[in-house]
């Protein structure tokens, strides 16, 4: 119990479930890539195509699971989505080379990084951190994570969104600038990863806005899908 306010403090991490174990991963931490597909980079008028990717996190109780509600965020009027591939860690290291990177992982998830793009302008714009346009409620849902799986997969596969019904965003995960063991050894040079992480690896062309009442199908070839409902905003 908290001395100062007599309520109980949060002991239990949040959880993403997993398939084929019949159980639950526990979430430390979530990474995000940014700017990893070209065709994104293009369509957001970034000038760098071929830097080093750079990281920013999410809080982990800002996972949602599949067939979750989002409520519609405060502080913006456009709330956009961007699908990705999400590599869960079950071990850890620092300095992790690109052949090893691969033996890290745990499995592999359907995740949606949710964007308030306004606000991530104004903080682009203005030369500040992300996390205002990144980092708030229900902005990283992720899908039942798959075990087992061969790395070799997501080399050539296929990564969509529909809203509606409609399809927005349709790219592979082939087209990644910085592959899925570039992506865990760079980040492995700037902090010690552990068994637990998520790393949310970055989103191809066409992300757009949605708004309340909109349901949100998100795919990759061989995983689990994620499905979503945009919900009023909360009160």
């Amino acid at each position: 119990m908290s001395a100062q306010t007599g309520h109980a403090l949060p002991t239990v991490a949040p959880t993403v479930a997993a398939i084929a174990s019949g159980g639950a991963f526990p979430v430390r931490r979530i990474y995000c890539v940014g700017r990893n597909y070209l065709d994104h980079i293009r369509e957001m008028k970034e000038a760098d195509e071929r830097e080093p990717p750079f990281f920013f996190q999410k809080p982990r109780d800002a996972i949602v699971p599949d067939g979750g509600r989002v409520p519609y965020p405060p502080f913006t009027s456009d709330f956009q989505f961007e699908v990705e591939l999400v590599v869960a860690l079950g071990k850890g290291g620092r300095d992790i080379a690109v052949k090893q990177a691969n033996s890290l992982i745990w499995g592999y998830a359907v995740g949606i990084d949710f964007t308030r793009r306004d606000r991530q302008r104004d903080a682009r714009d203005m030369r500040l951190p992300w996390e205002v346009g990144k980092s708030f409620d229900a902005s990283a849902p992720c899908g039942p994570i798959a075990q087992g799986l061969d790395p070799a997969h997501f080399n050539d596969c296929t990564i969509t969104l529909a809203v509606n019904g409609s399809e927005r965003q349709r790219g592979n995960i082939g087209q990644m600038i910085w592959s899925v063991p570039e992506v865990i050894a760079q980040l492995s040079k700037q902090m010690k990863l552990e068994a637990g992480d998520l790393i949310y690896t970055g989103t191809p062309a066409g992300v757009a806005p949605v708004v309340p009442g909109d349901h949100i199908a998100a795919h990759i070839d061989g995983l689990p899908p994620l499905t979503l409902t945009i919900t009023s905003p909360e009160k």
